[in-house]
This record gives C-alpha cells, structure tokens and sequence, in this order.
C-alpha cells in the first residue's frame, strides 16, 4: 500500500479561506477508497474550532531548527471521516487572527516546512510520498534535498508538488535565504530559489519536486506560456515532462441536491421540475418577482478582477436594459465590484439582488434556485463555482479558460450534446452574446431540460481524479 503525506496550509472542515480547503479536505476520502494510505498535515491556527482542538491528541513533542533557532514543535492528531490529521502546534506563529498576510509570513511557512520533516520520526507513518500543495508547503521539496539528502530515513520518500493558484507564490526577501531557511548562497540563484532578487518559495517547490500537478489538463498547458505563467512559464517549460494536470473533483456527499439540508427542496436528476421550487423559494427571499417565466442568473463569486468581473461592468446595463432576466449576486471583494452590484440593485429594481457577503447556505439556496451560473474568469485554474452549479443543474456560462473548458461542454443542438454554454475570447460582447444564446434555449423546455439532465449527469466526483493521483503515485515510487 502506498503511504502519502499531504501537506497543506487549510482544510475543511478544519480552516477555510479558498479552494485548496476543499481539496484537501476531500481528495484523502477519495484516495482512501482506492487503497492509499494518505494522511494530512496542516498547522494548527488559532482558527480552528474548539470542538476540533478538543478532539485532538498529542503525537510528538521536539525542537525544530530553522536557520540559528530552534523551535518548539507539537504534533497533535485527529482522525476524522476515516482521514488521519495532523496538526503542528507552535503559538507563536499560529496562534493568530487569520491564516495569511502576517509581516513573518516567510518564517511561519518556513516554519511549517521544517516541521513536517523533523516530525516524521516520531510518528508511525513513514510516508512513501510527500504531496505538497501550493507555495505554503514549497520550502518542504528544497529542504528535503538540501537537509535531509544525507539521512537514510529520508532518502527513498519522493515529492509531488500540486499548482492550484500559480497567482500565489510566496515571494520574501533573499536576506531570508540564511538567516531563516539556514541555506547557503548557492540557493540564491536563478536556477533554484532566487526570484525578481528575492526568495520565492512556489519555486522551491517546483525546481526540487520530483513530479509536478496542477488542478486541470488545461491550465496545465496555460500556464507554459507567458500570459498565465506569471514568470515561471520558462521553470515550468522546462519541466513539462514532469507536469501532470488533472482537474479537482466535487465532494458529492456534501454537494447532492437529492440530500442537501440547506435547500428548500431536494431534488434529483429524474425529478428536475422539483428545482423550480427552489426558484420560487429564493425569488420570495430575494425579494424578486416569483416568475417562473423569467430566467435567474446567478454569479456567486469573489469579486475581483480574475473572475471576470470587468467583462460584466462591461454589458450589465445592455443586459438588465433589453432583456427579460433576473440577477443575484453573493460574494465580497473588491469595492468598484461590490459597489457595481449595489448600483445595478438600485438601478434595476425587481431585477438585481446584490449581497455583498458570503454565507455558505445561501449559496447553497442559490445554486439550487438558480437558472444559469456566470462565471466568465479571465483565468481559471480549476474553479469548483461551476461544478457545483453543474451539480444542482444550474447551467453554467463561462470562458473557455483552464479548468472552465475541461469541466463545461458548450450544448450543440445538431448532437443534443453539452452541460452549459461557453466563449473563448476575453470579450464583453462574446460573453452577452452567449447568454443570450442560453436565454433563447431557456423557453424551449424540453431542450432546456435536457441541457439540465446533461449537466446533472455529468461526473464531477473526485472518483475519476483520484484515480490518475494514484497512477502518478505509482509512477513517482516506481522511479
């Protein structure tokens, strides 16, 4: 049986601040089901739930060096839904409001690294491969070879180092480079972790990884170019032979309408017209006109520029001026986004529900009562926005970008093929004319509600994904 170590910075249902929570929480369950031994470790915030801390019992106890310090380190353990966690417990650099944006940022994650090698150990887990997840857990691929190479312990466990978000790279000062991660000058160079003249941490996961993921087949290749490769397309280039995309999963026991308890109705792939009660339901709490007839976009999104957001300052009023729609909106972000929404709320009354917060049965409800789901990124790694909508049969228009065009099949009516409605170009218009070209299939019911069963139908579980992270696994161990 292989042994897998994933080593994250958050978790549901731990600690959540984006996607990278949700897969880290979810993928270990699918994994298990296919015969891996997988275990997760993360630091232990401040954040997490009492209910959780109580649940936790101590593993280990030791000292970490990180450059001339040594660290006190605990290692506490939960196992939860079959999944064993463990947690690093050290005060001083967790125990704070929030998870990332501290001034020592560099040192926590450093930190963190060096503790998820140090404690191993003194566990009963020696792990075959050590999955790392985004810039958080980098640094655990450069130590490992250049601190740990000479130890026999370590010599045989491999790394895999998974992309979610290339935007977000941890990039600190070089002066960091010995008097935190204790490295010598040679790691200060182009060919390792030196970056823009300073340290970047994404990159020290990368270089030293002996295999590389990210979270779709598509952005896999993005991201080897100059536009998405936020100035690692050269690194990533030259290691595309490692590079492997597989696109995340949906955990479908917490997203299942058929069984959801935050819905107004549950609903099923063969009991499609029971949705149209959550339409109703969240028009009454919207405020919005309980019509049937009119078609209800929802975009349920962080509000900032990467979604796409600027395509859609760009034609709400030529949408909300000519066409018979309604339009809610749940997120936070940035204020011209929030205040967009506010004005088009006041502008259009009867039309727009602006909520400028995020609540995750609400979102829920809106999935579910939703008509169409728009979601027009500028990039898009992955995206789990329109797997949900999938999911509930909310039809999802979107740009045809990374994880958006390897999840969403634009419907051709010659085939009856198709879950949603897609554009490829980063184009106001192109989007307007998409919508309205899902608005014109919205009053030919049965054709709309094939579209539905076709999305409904589609398998987004973590199932298939799980199965080619084994298969990666397999490779890296055979090496």
């Amino acid at each position: 049986m292989i042994k897998v170590l994933m080593a994250a910075a958050e978790a549901v249902p731990f600690v959540k601040t984006g996607g990278l929570a949700d897969v880290i929480g979810s993928l270990p369950k699918a994994l298990r089901e296919q015969g891996v031994d997988v275990r997760v470790i993360l630091p232990k915030y401040d954040a997490i739930g009492a209910d959780f801390k109580q649940q936790m019992t101590l593993k280990a106890e030791l000292s970490v060096p990180l450059s001339w310090r040594q660290q006190y380190c605990g290692v506490e353990e939960l196992v939860y839904q079959g999944v064993t966690f463990y947690f690093i417990d050290n005060e001083y650099y967790f125990k704070r409001p929030g998870l990332y944006g501290h001034y020592d940022d560099a040192e926590r994650y450093a930190y963190f690294a060096r503790a998820v090698l140090e404690c191993l150990p003194a566990l009963d887990f020696k792990p075959d491969i050590i999955h790392c997840h985004d810039w958080h857990t980098g640094m655990i691929n450069a130590f490992l070879k250049a601190h740990y190479a000479h130890d026999p312990f370590y010599q045989e466990m491999k790394t895999l180092f998974t992309i979610h978000n290339l935007g977000y790279q941890g990039v600190f000062a070089k002066e960091i480079t010995q008097d935190i991660l204790g490295l010598d000058e040679s790691y200060l160079s182009p060919d390792k972790l030196e970056f823009n003249d300073g340290v970047n941490f994404m990159k020290g996961g990368l270089v030293f990884a002996d295999q590389i993921s990210t979270v779709s087949r598509t952005y896999a290749e993005e991201i080897q170019y100059p536009y998405f490769g936020e100035k690692l397309d050269g690194l990533l280039r030259q290691r595309r032979d490692d590079l492997t995309g597989i696109v995340n999963g949906l955990d479908y026991d917490l997203y299942n309408p058929a069984t959801d308890a935050r819905l107004f109705a549950n609903y099923g792939v063969k009991t499609i017209d029971k949705k149209q009660e959550n339409k109703t339901k969240l028009q009454e709490k919207l405020g919005l006109p309980v019509r049937r007839d009119i078609p209800l976009i929802a975009i349920v999104s962080r509000l900032v520029p990467s979604k796409g957001l600027d395509l859609i300052a760009h034609i709400l009023d030529e949408l909300l001026g000519h066409e018979s729609v309604q339009l809610v909106v749940l997120g936070t972000g940035d204020d011209k986004y929030q205040q967009l929404f506010e004005q088009a709320a006041w502008q259009y009354p009867g039309k727009v529900s602006s909520n400028v917060c995020f609540d995750e049965n609400f979102a829920h409800q809106i999935y579910a009562g939703a008509d169409l789901f728009l979601m027009p990124s500028l990039y898009e790694p992955c995206g789990i926005g329109q797997l949900i909508a999938l999911r509930y049969g909310t039809l999802p228009v979107v740009r045809e970008t990374g994880g958006l065009k390897d999840t969403v099949l634009s419907y051709n009516k010659y085939t009856d093929k198709g879950n949603g409605f897609t554009f490829a170009h980063y184009n106001a218009h192109d989007m307007l004319y998409t919508i309205k070209r899902a608005l014109g299939l919205y009053y030919d019911i049965p054709v709309w509600n094939r579209i539905v069963t076709n999305a409904m139908s589609s398998d987004y579980s973590w199932q298939e994904s799980a199965k080619q992270y084994v298969g990666l696994y397999h490779k890296l161990v055979s090496r």
